[in-house]
């Protein structure tokens, strides 16, 4: 089951890069739920409240019941993106998507690499490559789980994890096809040093002059 977060919001009256810009001058951070049988519903967050889903673990697997103002029930969605300031970090936009017990959604959901001492390949100096810090999958909300385990156990240089070799939970999949990759273990870094020839000698250096 995915972690729920409550967030209490504001309505928000007006559209547009107009609107926002001025939703964002009150210190409120504007956003929308769309999706459903429902209009989409422009509001506006406190960013602090964003800034926490932000930092939690896993924060777009996670299901958000939003409280517009005064109303006695909450919207059920889900994270679909958050937009960031490119030089401060802040939120800046967010779009959030409404769902319901049957709905089908995509989600990339973190993995997470363990036994990383008990792998063979780590041991004798080997580099654990991760292709996939992430992986996206399409199923129910409430299947959705905040984390994919991948063990390392056994692993040897030049060994691989596959999507194949995960047990994903009941009614997950993939959004990709193919049995791709996650991670490897590659040989160690070599690195090779020039033999630095030393210098001529003062004394050798005034003879060849005279020669």
């Amino acid at each position: 089951m995915p972690a729920v977060t409550a967030m209490k919001v504001q309505a928000r009256d007006r559209a547009g890069k107009g609107a926002a810009r001025a939703t964002r001058r009150t210190g409120l951070v504007p956003a929308v739920i769309y999706g459903g049988k429902a209009d989409a519903a422009l509001i506006a967050i406190d960013p602090r409240d964003l800034t926490t889903l932000l930092h939690t673990k896993g924060y777009r697997t996670n299901v958000v019941e939003i409280t517009i103002g005064e109303a006695k029930k909450a919207e059920r969605t889900m994270a679909i993106e958050v937009q960031l300031h490119p030089v401060t970090d802040r939120p800046i936009h967010a779009d959030f998507r409404r769902i319901d017990k049957d709905s089908i959604v995509r989600v990339p959901v973190p993995v997470r690499f363990n036994n990383e001492g008990a792998s063979p390949g780590i041991k004798k100096g080997g580099v654990l490559n991760i292709v996939r810090h992430e992986i996206d999958l399409r199923g129910k909300p409430d299947d959705i789980p905040d984390h994919i385990d991948v063990d390392l156990t056994g692993l040897d240089i030049g060994d691989s994890v596959h999507i194949k070799a995960i047990t994903l939970p009941k009614g997950l999949k993939p959004t990709i096809a193919r049995n791709f990759t996650i991670c490897s273990v590659a040989p160690p870094t070599v690195h090779v040093e020039e033999e630095v020839k030393p210098a001529a000698t003062a004394e050798g250096a005034v003879a060849a002059d005279g020669a």
